[in-house]
């Protein structure tokens, strides 16, 4: 592992993830459409920003060559920009719901093309890393659009395993439950509404960004080489079925 893009990286989870592979030895590019508020470090080491937006497939592609041509290689891609506002799925405009889609499933889908271009012709390989959600994987109301993209992209991930496999690049799909983040507030409430959250979750708290970075480390290094259309849930436990809650019997 040498040259590892995070997009999304210049803040949350991205970058905790940028900063584990700064610790991890990797040579950093974070890419976002806005730099991050301050340098990116880590073990004293700094991530090279880059400005770009996600959606744009030229873009994408340009940045993957840049990357190549500056750095010698392209070793990562962590597709972890994504998200999505609080929106029921009758409201708002087709457009907005078809912006979320195009962000969480389209974006990824074109990163991930462009550098397995690069990957594909490197003795090495590569490997892909999708940042997914547990939203994917069961009803996400509010947020359906997101949720419908992110079980897309962790079938995509599985595709494109097995179609690049033979090229020596490998993919897999992080599954993140809830981290805590800048943001947290804005999806769960004041620290009362954060804690409360919390306790939901088997091991009683959010995941650090830098707890999700490791596992992207993990999935992108040797200790992985045969792991490739593999999920791995990053969650804390799962979240508990609510039935046990509701239920006036088999209580602990």
């Amino acid at each position: 592992m040498s040259i590892a893009v995070v997009t999304g990286g210049t803040r949350g989870v991205g970058a905790g993830i940028a900063r584990a592979f700064l610790r991890a030895g990797a040579e950093v590019v974070v890419c976002a459409r806005h730099p991050p508020p301050r340098p990116l470090t880590a073990a004293g080491r700094q991530a090279r920003y880059l400005p770009l937006d996600v959606r744009d497939p030229r873009a994408a592609a340009e940045l993957c060559s840049r990357v190549a041509r500056d750095h010698g290689s392209l070793d990562v891609l962590v597709n972890n920009a994504g998200g999505t506002p609080y929106r029921p799925l009758s409201e708002g405009a087709p457009r907005h719901h078809a912006r979320v889609v195009e962000l969480n499933l389209l974006a990824p889908l074109h990163l991930s093309r462009a550098a397995y271009t690069v990957m594909r012709g490197q003795p090495g390989g590569g490997a892909v890393v999708m940042v997914g959600s547990v939203s994917g994987g069961r009803p996400s109301p509010g947020t359906a659009a997101y949720g419908a993209a992110k079980a897309g992209l962790e079938n995509l991930a599985r595709s494109m395993a097995m179609e690049w496999a033979g090229d020596g690049v490998r993919v897999n799909t992080v599954v993140l439950g809830m981290a805590r983040t800048e943001l947290t507030e804005l999806h769960y409430g004041d620290e009362a509404g954060v804690a409360a959250v919390a306790a939901t979750v088997p091991m009683g708290r959010l995941a650090e960004p830098e707890e999700v970075g490791d596992a992207c480390v993990f999935l992108a290094s040797d200790a992985a080489r045969y792991i490739s259309g593999a999920s791995l849930a990053v969650h804390g436990g799962g979240e508990r079925p609510a039935f046990l809650d509701a239920a006036n019997v088999n209580r602990p």
